[in-house]
């Protein structure tokens, strides 16, 4: 009996395992044998690393080969485990050195003409390599760049089964530099991220957006059609600070595992903006054994915008409910439980009615009464309760547009405000753990912060009176203290508190 063998990761969300790939060559009937909890496609695996090594002129073992995936009570998915089983088979006939194949980590898929493709996952698991004490790892050559983003890693990139041969044997030196990561200025996606210039008037609205990306607030954008809802939404990645180099790494990772290929780290936050026809295993993750992510996971640490929000079915509205509090979606199936992050910024968008005039100056709207409420209704409770700024957009009017004299302010403007505000509540809030105001749960706000100058009395004013609920409380001082980071203010004052509740007003849902 000859055995060989190589590592490679297997990958539950964003945590990779390292997975101990054996292969045992016996006396018996020619026959090829994979265990170890695999899947469809990773069964198929045995057929396509046959016929590139075929290709490659070595064979395939004539004798009875077992390859055992360790462990083996992990679910195993994917395509990347070809170039680990190959190395595998090679060192376990003798053909390339042991020793160096069980050292590397490998990922790639193989073509049956020897070449290698890339897989989705790399980032993550090149972390994961590097994490586990195994920084050598092994990836397709078009992935060389993406691998290089992690720290101490030691890539080298193959294209064909005769490169990867080559490295095993230790003739071939493909160690490629780290690939510097995406500055602010160099960002291909800053300079095509569109600008708050574009938007004429509404000058409350844009304020709404400036507080919005300031204290990272959700929001809810109500309005006739046309009047510049989803013009505003776009605009607010603009408006947020570049991601740090962990949130960066954090970022990229999810949309490495989600297909995507990286070529340097993602600097800007992400824009996430679904069809109104997604179902709830595409917003929060599906997949038929272990769950990819979903839209709010790659709206993480970015902006989530659904657009025509009450057009979205129910259920996939309702399924945010927990990620908006938690930051995290926890998707379980019967081989086990994926957790991804998913602390993204939503913005929600929505005509009054189904025709969009109802509660419109100047318009008349075709919609029955109980048509309007059961098309307001299908945003829950719940869920208007977790968005932080409400706001009602009028449409421009066309004499408003020839009064406007001065051009608005661009994004970079009031991004810079935006990143004052942001540092102020950054060393505020850094004893916590917090970046940004509406992470702060309620109870370390009211004992760890002053109270706002001015007291709360009318915040207790407008409890009493039913306008906000106690959830709505600590809405309105997370926006109040945005408010003041804005004013470059030591803590909120009365005058913050009053805009907050007018921020927060949904009197759209008692007129419609």
């Amino acid at each position: 009996m000859s055995i060989g063998s190589a590592w490679s990761i297997a990958l539950t969300g964003l945590e990779g395992t390292l997975i101990e790939v054996e292969a045992s060559i016996t006396a018996g009937l020619p026959r090829t044998v994979l265990v170890g909890l695999p899947d469809s496609s990773l069964m198929e695996a045995k057929e396509r690393c046959r016929d590139a090594l075929y290709g490659a002129g070595f064979g395939w073992p004539g004798e009875h080969l077992t390859i055992n995936l360790t462990p083996a009570s992990m679910p195993k998915a994917g395509s990347h485990y070809d170039l680990a089983i190959v190395a595998a088979v090679l060192a376990a006939g003798g053909k390339i050195p042991r020793e160096v194949a069980s050292t590397c980590v490998l990922m790639g898929e193989l073509g049956l003409d020897g070449r290698v493709h890339p897989v989705r996952g790399v980032l993550p698991g090149v972390v994961a390599a590097v994490t586990a004490g195994r920084p050598k790892v092994v990836v397709p050559s078009g992935q060389v760049g993406e691998a290089s983003l992690v720290e101490d890693a030691q890539v080298f990139g193959v294209s064909c089964l005769d490169d990867l041969i080559e490295v095993l044997n230790g003739r071939l030196v493909l160690n490629a530099a780290p690939v510097a990561a995406c500055r602010d200025g160099d960002d291909p996606a800053t300079s095509a991220l569109p600008d708050m210039a574009d938007v004429l008037g509404h000058p409350d609205a844009r304020w709404a957006m400036e507080v919005a990306a300031a204290g990272r607030h959700h929001v809810f954008l109500h309005g006739a059609p046309g009047a510049g809802k989803t013009m505003l939404a776009e605009r607010l990645p603009g408006l947020l600070p570049p991601l740090s180099t962990p949130e960066a790494l954090e970022v990229s990772a999810i949309h490495s595992l989600a297909g995507e290929q990286i070529s340097g780290l993602i600097r800007r936050p992400p824009f996430s903006s679904p069809h109104h026809n997604a179902t709830v295993a595409s917003m929060i993750g599906g997949g038929a054994r272990l769950a990819r992510p979903g839209q709010i996971s790659l709206a993480h640490r970015g902006v989530l915008f659904l657009d025509e929000a009450p057009q979205f079915s129910v259920s996939a509205l309702d399924a945010l409910r927990t990620p908006l509090e938690s930051g995290w979606v926890s998707i379980a199936r019967v081989m086990g439980t994926v957790r991804y992050p998913a602390r993204f910024q939503l913005v929600l968008a929505a005509n009054p009615c189904p025709c969009g005039m109802n509660a419109t100056a100047g318009a008349a709207c075709r919609c029955f009464p109980a048509t309007v409420r059961r098309y307001n209704e299908r945003l829950s409770g719940p869920i208007l309760d977790r968005i932080d700024i409400h706001h009602q957009i009028a449409p421009i009017r066309a004499s408003l547009i020839r009064a406007m004299k001065d051009a608005p302010e661009s994004s970079t403007t009031i991004a810079a405000r935006v990143a004052e505000a942001r540092a102020r509540a950054l060393a505020r809030l850094a004893p916590g753990g917090f970046c940004c105001n509406a992470e702060v749960p309620g109870a370390w706000m009211r004992r760890e912060l002053p109270e706002p100058d001015g007291g709360l009395k009318i915040l207790d004013d407008a409890v009493q009176r039913g306008r906000i609920s106690s959830r709505g409380v600590d809405k309105a001082l997370r926006l109040a203290w945005t408010l003041a980071d804005l004013s470059a203010v030591d803590r909120p004052t009365r005058e913050h508190l009053a805009a907050a509740l007018t921020l927060n007003q949904t009197e759209w849902m008692k007129t419609a």
